[in-house]
């Protein structure tokens, strides 16, 4: 049975995992299905935060080199990332098919072959595309004042609803992607307490698929 028909035919029993609570400078949540990351719980005192010396645009930018990525990382407040979940439902299938799509022999995985003509087998397998297909949705999301930089655009997968006949499967991370930004972090209490900005690596949901 190949990968396609086992991705239409199959019906999910169980249930995500419930994700853990973050603690701090805890950025690497295994395994994959725990992405997106979840907020971080930070220290509610403000004396952990960055002053306004420590946020010099020009130190930190040469501080994080070549790490900088304008396509997922923002400075100032940054504009709409992508289309909405509704906006990609609606286009759910409009995506090239994949080849495997293509190979696909409609009808029972025994017996004769369905044969039908090449306009509705071609509709046929866009229906299913239309089912199948997950797109990552990104959306730009405020780390807050102890990141830099503050923004990133994070990606979801699109699971407003199940993406398989009969129902029962969805679309879920596959693969991930780090970034690596800047972290103001603080040790040691009170007057004696050390503050500087050190890397961390952030993941990001860069596929997603339909699956249990």
């Amino acid at each position: 049975m190949t990968a396609i028909r086992a991705l239409l035919l199959c019906c999910c029993l169980g249930l995500l995992r419930p994700a853990g609570g973050q603690p701090f400078l805890r950025l690497r949540p295994s395994p994959s299905d725990n992405l997106p990351v979840k907020d971080i719980v930070e220290h509610p005192d403000p004396e952990y935060d960055p002053k306004e010396q420590d946020l010099d645009e020009r130190t930190l930018r040469k501080k994080l080199g070549s790490h900088f990525d304008p396509g997922f990382m923002a400075v100032a407040v940054p504009g709409p990332a992508n289309a909405s979940g509704a906006e990609a439902a609606a286009g759910r299938g409009r995506a090239a098919l994949p080849a495997e799509l293509r190979r696909l022999e409609l009808g029972p995985a025994r017996g004769p072959r369905l044969r039908v003509g090449k306009k509705a087998r071609r509709k046929v397998l866009q229906w299913l595309w239309a089912y199948t297909y997950c797109p990552v949705l990104y959306t730009w999301k405020d780390l807050g004042v102890r990141f830099w930089p503050r923004y990133i655009k994070e990606g979801n997968c699109f699971a407003e609803k199940s993406c398989s006949l009969p129902e029962g499967m969805f679309c879920k991370p596959v693969k991930s992607v780090t970034k690596t930004f800047l972290r103001w972090h603080c040790q040691g209490w009170s007057s004696q307490k050390y503050c500087t900005w050190i890397p961390v690596q952030y993941p990001l949901i860069s596929e997603c698929k339909c699956s249990c």
